[in-house]
C-alpha cells in the first residue's frame, strides 16, 4: 500500500537530511580513519610535492609554470594553496585535502544512485567502498586523480539524473543542471585534462535520453552542446587571461598545452603497458571480481539495478581511456577507474546478499561490504606498517629537512638534485631553478621541459646553492650528461656535510667547501 503525499512528505524531509547532513559526515569520518597512515609520512607520491611548491611560491605571490614549471595546468596548485590559505602550510593540511575530496567523492556517488531510485544502502556502500580502494595504487598521497574525483563523480551523478529524469518521469534537462555539469567537468579539466570521455559521457547522459523520447527538441539541444562546450573551457579559460594579464601567456600555453603533447610523444610499449596494467587489475581483483558478479545479473534486466550497472560500465570504458591517454599507465592513473567499480561492485555484493534468506540480506550485505573495505585497507596498511616509515623508523625525507634547516640562512639557495622536490617547501629554501621536478631536469623525462637541460644543471651548480641533496639510490636514474655534470662540481667545489639512510640507499647533502 502506497503512502499518501501528505504522508509521504515527512519521510522525503528526513530522507533529504540524512542525505545532506549525516552521509558527507559518515563519508568524512571513513576517509578520515581509513586514510590516517597518511598523516604519518612526509612524502608518498613524488608529484604531490610538486604541487605543494608551486602553491607555495603561490602564497608568496609567485605563479606556478612562471615560478615553479609543471606539465599539468594549474588547478592541482590552485586547490592546494586555497587549503594552505585556510589550514596552514603543512603536510597535515594536503593530507586532509586528500581526505576531503575522497570523502565528497563517495558523497557524490550516494547522490549518483540516489537520484536513480537507488536505495540509500547501495549508495552508501558505494561510497564506502570507494573511499577504501582510494588507499590503493599511490591514492594515500593527495594526488590529480583525488582532486578531480569529487568534480567528476558530482558532474556523473548529474548526467544520471538527467537519464533517470527522461526514462521514468519524461522530463526534459533543464539548463541549471547543465551549467552545474559543464563547470564541474571544466573545473576538473584544469586540473588534469584525462576526463574528457568522461565529460562527454555526463552530457550524453543528461541529453541523450531526453532526445530519443522526444522530450527535448533538436535545436535545444546543439544549444546545450555548444553551452556544455563553453562551460567545460571556462576555467581554464579564466585562469589563461589571468596569466595573460600577468604578461606570462606563453609559460600558461607550454606548461598547460604544449608540456603535456611533449610528454605523450613517449609512450611505453605494449608489453610494458600490459605489464602495468595487470598490476593494476590484480590490485583491484576483489571490486573487478564482484563488478562482473553484477554485470552477469543485471546487465541484461531492467529496473534502476539494471541501469546503474549499465551506467557503470559505460563510465567505466570512458575512465580507461583516461587511463590510457597518457601513455604511461602509472599506478595513480587507475584511480579513474574507482568510481565506476565501486558502483558496480556495489551491486556485486548486493546480488551475493540476495542468495541468503530475506531476513539476513541485509546484515549480510553489510558485511560483504565491510569485508572488501577492510581487505583494501589492510593491503595498504600492511605494507605501510612493514616499512615502517614514519610509525618505527625516522622519516628521510623530515630528516634532511631537520639538516637542511639548522644552517639554512633566509634567501639561500638549495638544490634536490634527484630527491623528493617537497623539501623545497620545507625547509622553505629559495629555489635555484624553475624546474624543481628532478624528473624534468636530471631524469627520464627532461625533454618535457622544453629546455636545454643540461645547460641549466650546469647553470645551477655555478650558482653554488647553499645546500645540494643527493639520492644515491637513484643515481643511476639520472641522465648521464647530468650525472657528470654533478659530480665534477662535487668533487670540485663541495665537501659531504650530512647523510641519512634511505631504503634505497644513503641520501647525501652537500655543501660548498
Amino acid at each position: 500500500m502506497s503512502l499518501s503525499p501528505r504522508l509521504r512528505a515527512p519521510f522525503a524531509a528526513i530522507d533529504r537530511v540524512f542525505g545532506i547532513l549525516v552521509v558527507p559526515l559518515a563519508m568524512l569520518l571513513a576517509s578520515l580513519l581509513l586514510r590516517a597512515l597518511g598523516f604519518t609520512v612526509a612524502v608518498i607520491d613524488t608529484d604531490e610535492g610538486l604541487y605543494l611548491v608551486q602553491a607555495q611560491q603561490w602564497l608568496r605571490g609567485h605563479w606556478p609554470l612562471v615560478a615553479v614549471w609543471d606539465m599539468h595546468p594549474v588547478g592541482a596548485p590552485a586547490v592546494f594553496a586555497a587549503a594552505m590559505a585556510i589550514f596552514g602550510e603543512s603536510i597535515a593540511t594536503i593530507r586532509l585535502l586528500g581526505c576531503l575530496c575522497v570523502a565528497l567523492a563517495a558523497w557524490a556517488l550516494y547522490g549518483a544512485v540516489r537520484t536513480a531510485g537507488g536505495p540509500r544502502g547501495i549508495g552508501l556502500a558505494a561510497g564506502f567502498i570507494y573511499i577504501a580502494h582510494s588507499l590503493r595504487m599511490g591514492g594515500l598521497a593527495t594526488n590529480t586523480e583525488i582532486l578531480f574525483a569529487p568534480l567528476t563523480v558530482a558532474a556523473m551523478a548529474l548526467g544520471i539524473r538527467g537519464l533517470a529524469g527522461a526514462l521514468r518521469l519524461r522530463e526534459a534537462p533543464g539548463w541549471p543542471g547543465l551549467a552545474a555539469m559543464g563547470l564541474l567537468i571544466g573545473s576538473a579539466l584544469a586540473i588534469k585534462p584525462v576526463m574528457v570521455v568522461e565529460g562527454c559521457l555526463c552530457f550524453a547522459l543528461m541529453v541523450f535520453p531526453a532526445l530519443w523520447h522526444r522530450l527535448l527538441p533538436w535545436r535545444r539541444a546543439l544549444a546545450m552542446a555548444a553551452a556544455y562546450a563553453g562551460l567545460c573551457a571556462l576555467p581554464t579559460l579564466v585562469f589563461g587571461l589571468l596569466y595573460w594579464w600577468q604578461g606570462a601567456l606563453a609559460d600558461f600555453l607550454d606548461g598547460t598545452f604544449l608540456g603535456p603533447l611533449r610528454y605523450a610523444e613517449g609512450r611505453l610499449g605494449a608489453v610494458e603497458s600490459f605489464h602495468r596494467i595487470l598490476v593494476e587489475i590484480l590490485t583491484l581483483l576483489w571490486p573487478i571480481a564482484l563488478a562482473a558478479i553484477a554485470l552477469l545479473r543485471w546487465l541484461p534486466r531492467g529496473g534502476i539495478a539494471g541501469m546503474l550497472v549499465r551506467v557503470g560500465l559505460i563510465w567505466f570504458v570512458a575512465a580507461s581511456v583516461g587511463v590510457a591517454s597518457p601513455g604511461y599507465f602509472y599506478p595513480h592513473y587507475f584511480l579513474l577507474w574507482l568510481p565506476s567499480l565501486a558502483l558496480m561492485a556495489t551491486f556485486g555484493c548486493w546480488r551475493l546478499a540476495r542468495r541468503l534468506p530475506a531476513h539476513r540480506r541485509a546484515p549480510g550485505f553489510a558485511l560483504l561490504v565491510a569485508v572488501v573495505m577492510i581487505g583494501s585497507w589492510r593491503a595498504d596498511a600492511t605494507a605501510r606498517v612493514d616499512r615502517g616509515i614514519g610509525l618505527f623508523e625516522a622519516d628521510p625525507v623530515v630528516e634532511i629537512t631537520r639538516l637542511i634547516r639548522a644552517e639554512l640562512k633566509p634567501g639561500e639557495t638549495i638544490f634536490v638534485a634527484n630527491y623528493h622536490p617537497v623539501i623545497y617547501a620545507l625547509t622553505d629554501a629559495a629555489l635555484p631553478t624553475r624546474f624543481v621536478f628532478p624528473a624534468q631536469l636530471t631524469g627520464e623525462f627532461t625533454d618535457i621541459a622544453g629546455i636545454n637541460t643540461d645547460a641549466e644543471v650546469a647553470r645551477i651548480m655555478a650558482s653554488r646553492p647553499r645546500f645540494v641533496v643527493i639520492d644515491r639510490g637513484w643515481w643511476p636514474r639520472l641522465r648521464e650528461s647530468a650525472a657528470a655534470i654533478i659530480t665534477e662540481a662535487l668533487e670540485s667545489d663541495y665537501t659531504q656535510v650530512g647523510e641519512v639512510p634511505e631504503e634505497r640507499g644513503p641520501i647525501e647533502l652537500w655543501a660548498p667547501k
